[in-house]
């Protein structure tokens, strides 16, 4: 008898997809948190206008509004992409690899 325990895989490539629906399916409220998150980490360029960070992209994905997060945010702000984490974790939100597979992230 196998006993073993599947886990789902850890994120490999370049990016992870933060999805607005949670776990259970339903969408994540407020409706504009994608926004909030980008501004958060965006700065003002010489031009006056508001920059997203080029780490944190919204996208749209099979009509959800998604957050597309580069890996390298890892290396650059350690602990941004553990307040990105935590985020979608306590709020029970899917992600997913680069394919489009659900993972896990740890905080």
């Amino acid at each position: 008898m196998n006993t073993s325990i599947q886990t789902a895989p850890k994120p490999t490539g370049g990016k992870i997809i933060i999805e607005g629906l949670t776990r259970a399916g339903k969408a994540f409220r407020p409706s504009d948190w994608v926004d909030r998150m980008c501004s958060s980490y965006a700065c003002f360029g010489s031009d006056r206008k508001l920059r997203y960070s080029p780490y944190l992209t919204p996208r749209v994905v099979n009509g959800v509004r998604c957050l597309s997060v580069d890996l390298k945010l890892k290396e650059i702000n350690p602990e941004g992409y553990t307040q990105l984490v935590h985020f979608a974790n306590e709020n029970q939100l899917n992600v997913l690899d680069a394919e489009g597979n659900s993972i896990t992230i740890d905080d």
